[in-house]
């Protein structure tokens, strides 16, 4: 689970994240949606620990972040909005190196490494450099590289983008089985049918600031007649 509490992060005079305030509970998958700018980025960066708040209070898994940053982030399997990291490596070699870096041991990195390879159809590139795979085949790396220490939050940024559709599905499958082990999933997209057909919540936020919170059905049912893109554009403007 996660828990923001009024946190705010400001860079220098701009305040990227405005006394935000929201939940996510165990066995959600939650779709997090914004207009590029409007601090989907900085405040996956904060649950994940890469960048630390001006104030507010952050929990994850009944564990404050300014207590306990590191069995937080050995509970997080986060993956960025870019996959471009450590391209000179052999795909083998950053999973290793991942592994290591969560005392994955041999035997289950060697089992894990296995399994989501192949179900991303990514088995024979591992041995080539990173530099080589394409944009969709990087992402699909990346996302084996957070899965590899099985963790119970799942913090995932456009996680899709790029992806082929078949690997695509198979992330969406992913996360609905994660959900139904009780796990969380917390995820942004631009794509509004994804998060319509996967999301048990959204949240919506603009410039910093939440402004809706809850199901896509009470999201339809207060806004009769519309579809979900005339919605999302009507409360952006209405925010604005």
């Amino acid at each position: 689970m996660i828990k923001f509490n009024n946190v705010t992060k400001k860079y220098n005079d701009f305040v990227a994240v405005d006394d935000l305030s929201f939940e996510v509970n165990q066995g959600e998958i939650v779709g997090f949606i914004g207009p590029n700018g409007s601090g989907k980025t900085t405040t996956m960066k904060l649950i994940s620990g890469i960048i630390k708040k001006n104030s507010g209070q952050i929990i994850v898994n009944n564990l404050d972040i300014d207590k306990e940053p590191l069995k937080i982030k050995a509970s997080i399997g986060y993956i960025s909005d870019s996959p471009d990291a450590f391209l000179r490596l052999k795909g083998i070699d950053y999973l290793n190196f991942v592994a290591d870096i969560y005392e994955v041991s041999l035997e289950d990195r060697k089992e894990r490494i296995e399994k989501y390879s192949n179900m991303f159809e990514l088995t024979d590139a591992l041995t080539k450099p990173m530099l080589s795979y394409s944009h969709g085949m990087r992402q699909k790396l990346m996302i084996i590289s957070q899965l590899i220490h099985e963790p119970d939050v799942w913090i995932l940024d456009e996680p899709t983008v790029g992806l082929d559709p078949k690997s695509s599905y198979t992330l969406k499958e992913m996360m609905k089985e994660h959900a139904k082990k009780n796990k969380t999933v917390f995820f942004s997209t631009h794509i509004l049918e994804i998060a319509e057909k996967l999301c048990d919540k959204v949240i919506i936020i603009y410039k910093g600031k939440k402004i809706y919170d809850g199901t896509l059905d009470k999201l339809k049912e207060m806004h009769p007649d519309k579809s979900l893109e005339e919605i999302y554009i009507t409360l952006i403007d209405e925010n604005n």
